[in-house]
Protein backbone atom coordinates (compact mmCIF):
# COMPACT_ATOMS: atom_id res chain seq x y z
CA UNK A 1 0.00 0.00 0.00
CA UNK A 2 1.34 3.79 -1.05
CA UNK A 3 1.55 5.69 2.13
CA UNK A 4 0.41 9.49 1.62
CA UNK A 5 2.89 12.07 2.96
CA UNK A 6 0.78 15.09 3.83
CA UNK A 7 2.00 18.27 2.68
CA UNK A 8 0.67 21.90 3.64
CA UNK A 9 1.35 24.81 2.52
CA UNK A 10 4.75 26.19 1.53
CA UNK A 11 6.36 25.80 4.88
CA UNK A 12 6.15 23.06 7.56
CA UNK A 13 5.83 23.17 11.40
CA UNK A 14 8.42 20.58 12.68
CA UNK A 15 7.58 18.94 16.21
CA UNK A 16 9.19 16.50 18.23
CA UNK A 17 8.28 15.19 21.72
CA UNK A 18 9.72 13.27 24.09
CA UNK A 19 12.30 11.76 21.69
CA UNK A 20 14.51 8.65 22.86
CA UNK A 21 16.73 6.94 20.91
CA UNK A 22 18.79 4.08 22.54
CA UNK A 23 21.60 2.17 20.48
CA UNK A 24 22.74 -1.44 21.19
CA UNK A 25 21.09 -3.16 24.02
CA UNK A 26 22.02 -4.72 27.28
CA UNK A 27 25.14 -3.55 28.81
CA UNK A 28 26.41 -2.14 25.77
CA UNK A 29 23.12 0.15 25.11
CA UNK A 30 24.07 3.86 24.40
CA UNK A 31 21.28 6.09 25.27
CA UNK A 32 21.67 8.77 22.62
CA UNK A 33 18.78 11.40 23.50
CA UNK A 34 16.66 10.61 26.74
CA UNK A 35 13.48 12.69 26.49
CA UNK A 36 14.54 15.34 23.82
CA UNK A 37 11.20 18.01 23.10
CA UNK A 38 11.61 20.85 19.84
CA UNK A 39 9.58 22.57 17.99
CA UNK A 40 10.86 24.49 14.46
CA UNK A 41 8.64 26.78 12.55
CA UNK A 42 8.85 28.34 8.98
CA UNK A 43 10.87 31.07 8.52
CA UNK A 44 13.19 30.05 12.18
CA UNK A 45 16.89 28.59 12.34
CA UNK A 46 17.06 26.17 14.70
CA UNK A 47 20.68 25.45 16.39
CA UNK A 48 21.12 22.36 18.41
CA UNK A 49 24.76 22.15 20.20
CA UNK A 50 26.83 20.60 22.84
CA UNK A 51 29.97 18.95 22.96
CA UNK A 52 30.95 15.72 21.25
CA UNK A 53 28.21 12.43 21.95
CA UNK A 54 25.61 15.36 23.42
CA UNK A 55 23.17 13.36 20.69
CA UNK A 56 23.20 16.53 18.53
CA UNK A 57 23.62 14.02 15.29
CA UNK A 58 21.14 11.50 16.80
CA UNK A 59 18.32 14.25 17.10
CA UNK A 60 18.62 15.48 13.87
CA UNK A 61 18.88 12.01 12.01
CA UNK A 62 15.60 11.69 14.32
CA UNK A 63 13.76 14.95 13.02
CA UNK A 64 14.68 14.26 9.44
CA UNK A 65 13.73 10.78 9.25
CA UNK A 66 16.70 9.25 8.41
CA UNK A 67 16.38 7.09 11.93
CA UNK A 68 13.91 6.19 13.96
CA UNK A 69 13.45 7.13 17.48
CA UNK A 70 12.94 3.66 20.09
CA UNK A 71 10.37 6.16 21.81
CA UNK A 72 8.75 9.49 20.94
CA UNK A 73 6.53 11.58 18.22
CA UNK A 74 8.29 13.39 15.36
CA UNK A 75 5.45 15.55 13.50
CA UNK A 76 5.86 17.55 10.22
CA UNK A 77 2.54 19.29 9.97
CA UNK A 78 -0.34 16.61 9.59
CA UNK A 79 2.76 13.89 9.02
CA UNK A 80 3.75 11.47 11.67
CA UNK A 81 6.97 10.43 10.85
CA UNK A 82 6.51 7.05 13.50
CA UNK A 83 4.29 5.73 11.40
CA UNK A 84 5.89 5.88 8.01
CA UNK A 85 7.00 2.80 6.44
CA UNK A 86 10.92 2.90 4.81
CA UNK A 87 9.40 3.58 1.77
CA UNK A 88 7.18 6.35 2.78
CA UNK A 89 10.11 7.97 4.84
CA UNK A 90 12.03 7.90 1.81
CA UNK A 91 9.65 9.54 0.22
CA UNK A 92 9.29 12.33 2.64
CA UNK A 93 13.19 12.97 2.37
CA UNK A 94 13.17 13.32 -1.12
CA UNK A 95 10.49 15.52 -1.52
CA UNK A 96 10.63 17.78 1.28
CA UNK A 97 13.68 17.44 2.95
CA UNK A 98 16.99 19.23 2.11
CA UNK A 99 20.48 18.13 3.52
CA UNK A 100 23.86 20.14 3.68
CA UNK A 101 26.45 17.48 5.01
CA UNK A 102 30.33 18.00 5.74
CA UNK A 103 30.86 16.50 2.17
CA UNK A 104 29.09 18.36 0.09
CA UNK A 105 28.38 15.29 -2.00
CA UNK A 106 28.88 17.33 -4.97
CA UNK A 107 30.45 16.24 -8.97
CA UNK A 108 33.69 17.13 -9.72
CA UNK A 109 32.81 16.53 -13.30
CA UNK A 110 29.70 18.41 -13.56
CA UNK A 111 29.72 22.89 -13.01
CA UNK A 112 28.12 24.36 -9.87
CA UNK A 113 25.02 25.30 -12.10
CA UNK A 114 24.58 21.50 -13.43
CA UNK A 115 25.28 19.99 -9.82
CA UNK A 116 22.53 22.51 -8.77
CA UNK A 117 20.34 21.44 -11.53
CA UNK A 118 21.00 17.63 -11.00
CA UNK A 119 19.82 18.16 -6.88
CA UNK A 120 16.49 19.65 -8.06
CA UNK A 121 15.75 16.94 -10.83
CA UNK A 122 13.77 19.57 -13.22
CA UNK A 123 13.92 22.78 -10.79
CA UNK A 124 11.68 25.61 -12.75
CA UNK A 125 13.43 27.85 -15.21
CA UNK A 126 15.62 30.68 -13.07
CA UNK A 127 15.49 28.66 -10.65
CA UNK A 128 19.43 27.80 -10.51
CA UNK A 129 20.87 30.83 -10.99
CA UNK A 130 18.22 32.20 -8.47
CA UNK A 131 19.81 29.73 -5.42
CA UNK A 132 23.42 29.93 -6.37
CA UNK A 133 23.33 34.25 -6.00
CA UNK A 134 21.46 33.94 -2.95
CA UNK A 135 24.35 31.62 -1.65
CA UNK A 136 27.13 34.16 -3.23
CA UNK A 137 27.82 32.41 -6.34
CA UNK A 138 26.75 34.00 -8.89
CA UNK A 139 28.76 34.32 -11.71
CA UNK A 140 30.32 30.88 -11.13
CA UNK A 141 27.88 28.76 -12.72
CA UNK A 142 30.79 27.27 -14.94
CA UNK A 143 32.91 26.47 -12.72
CA UNK A 144 33.70 22.97 -11.76
CA UNK A 145 33.78 22.36 -7.70
CA UNK A 146 37.76 21.45 -7.81
CA UNK A 147 38.28 25.45 -9.00
CA UNK A 148 36.10 26.57 -5.81
CA UNK A 149 37.79 27.32 -2.20
CA UNK A 150 36.29 25.10 0.60
CA UNK A 151 34.15 27.77 1.47
CA UNK A 152 32.75 27.81 -1.75
CA UNK A 153 32.27 24.57 -2.15
CA UNK A 154 29.74 24.51 1.16
CA UNK A 155 28.11 27.50 -0.09
CA UNK A 156 27.55 25.29 -3.59
CA UNK A 157 26.28 22.19 -1.39
CA UNK A 158 24.13 24.99 0.43
CA UNK A 159 22.31 25.77 -2.74
CA UNK A 160 21.76 22.29 -3.92
CA UNK A 161 19.88 21.43 -0.73
CA UNK A 162 17.52 25.10 -1.39
CA UNK A 163 16.90 24.13 -5.26
CA UNK A 164 13.96 22.17 -4.51
CA UNK A 165 12.28 24.49 -1.85
CA UNK A 166 12.19 21.94 0.84
CA UNK A 167 10.00 22.49 3.66
CA UNK A 168 12.66 21.84 6.37
CA UNK A 169 16.64 22.24 5.78
CA UNK A 170 18.90 20.07 7.78
CA UNK A 171 22.60 20.62 8.47
CA UNK A 172 24.70 18.42 10.46
CA UNK A 173 28.31 19.70 11.47
CA UNK A 174 28.44 21.03 7.65
CA UNK A 175 31.37 23.07 8.17
CA UNK A 176 33.62 19.86 8.24
CA UNK A 177 37.32 20.49 8.93
CA UNK A 178 36.96 24.05 7.54
CA UNK A 179 37.43 25.83 10.95
CA UNK A 180 35.40 27.65 13.48
CA UNK A 181 35.44 30.95 10.50
CA UNK A 182 33.80 28.74 7.93
CA UNK A 183 31.38 27.46 10.18
CA UNK A 184 30.25 31.04 11.11
CA UNK A 185 29.88 31.76 7.68
CA UNK A 186 27.58 29.02 7.16
CA UNK A 187 25.60 29.55 10.38
CA UNK A 188 25.06 33.29 8.41
CA UNK A 189 24.46 32.14 5.10
CA UNK A 190 21.65 29.88 6.54
CA UNK A 191 20.21 32.73 8.18
CA UNK A 192 20.03 34.22 5.14
CA UNK A 193 18.59 31.59 3.34
CA UNK A 194 15.78 31.10 6.16
CA UNK A 195 14.90 34.80 5.65
CA UNK A 196 14.64 34.58 2.18
CA UNK A 197 12.80 31.22 1.79
CA UNK A 198 11.11 31.33 4.59
CA UNK A 199 11.95 27.66 4.97
CA UNK A 200 12.57 26.10 8.90
CA UNK A 201 15.97 24.98 9.16
CA UNK A 202 17.64 23.02 11.78
CA UNK A 203 21.76 23.52 12.43
CA UNK A 204 23.47 20.47 14.32
CA UNK A 205 27.00 21.91 15.41
CA UNK A 206 29.81 22.04 17.96
CA UNK A 207 30.37 25.43 17.85
CA UNK A 208 28.89 27.91 20.28
CA UNK A 209 29.20 30.68 18.06
CA UNK A 210 26.39 29.47 15.53
CA UNK A 211 23.92 30.35 18.47
CA UNK A 212 23.97 34.35 17.36
CA UNK A 213 22.27 33.18 13.96
CA UNK A 214 19.54 31.49 15.51
CA UNK A 215 15.95 31.74 16.51
CA UNK A 216 15.99 29.10 19.24
CA UNK A 217 19.33 27.71 20.44
CA UNK A 218 19.06 23.51 21.95
CA UNK A 219 21.68 22.78 23.97
CA UNK A 220 22.53 18.65 24.31
CA UNK A 221 24.25 16.98 27.12
CA UNK A 222 24.43 13.11 27.49
CA UNK A 223 21.22 12.80 25.42
CA UNK A 224 19.28 15.53 27.33
CA UNK A 225 18.08 19.49 26.70
CA UNK A 226 20.37 21.19 29.44
CA UNK A 227 19.01 24.44 27.60
CA UNK A 228 16.52 25.54 25.52
CA UNK A 229 16.28 29.52 24.58
CA UNK A 230 14.63 32.11 22.09
CA UNK A 231 16.79 34.59 20.71
CA UNK A 232 14.81 37.64 20.06
CA UNK A 233 15.01 38.86 15.86
CA UNK A 234 17.02 42.15 16.78
CA UNK A 235 19.86 40.13 18.01
CA UNK A 236 20.80 38.37 15.22
CA UNK A 237 23.92 39.85 13.09
CA UNK A 238 23.12 41.84 10.35
CA UNK A 239 18.89 41.32 10.48
CA UNK A 240 16.72 44.12 11.56
CA UNK A 241 14.08 43.64 14.18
Amino acid sequence: MTQTVERIGTGTTLRAQDLHRTYGSGGAAVRALRGVSVEAAPGTLTVVTGPSGSGKTALLHCLAGLDRPTRGSVRWDGTELTRLSDRGLAELRRTRAGFVSPAFNLVPTLTAAENVARAGGRPEPGRVREVLALVGLAGCERQRPGRLCGERQQRLAVACALVSRPDVLFADEPAGALGPAAGRALAALLRTAVDTEGRACVLATADPAAAAYADRVLVLAGGLVVDDRLRPAAAHPGRAA
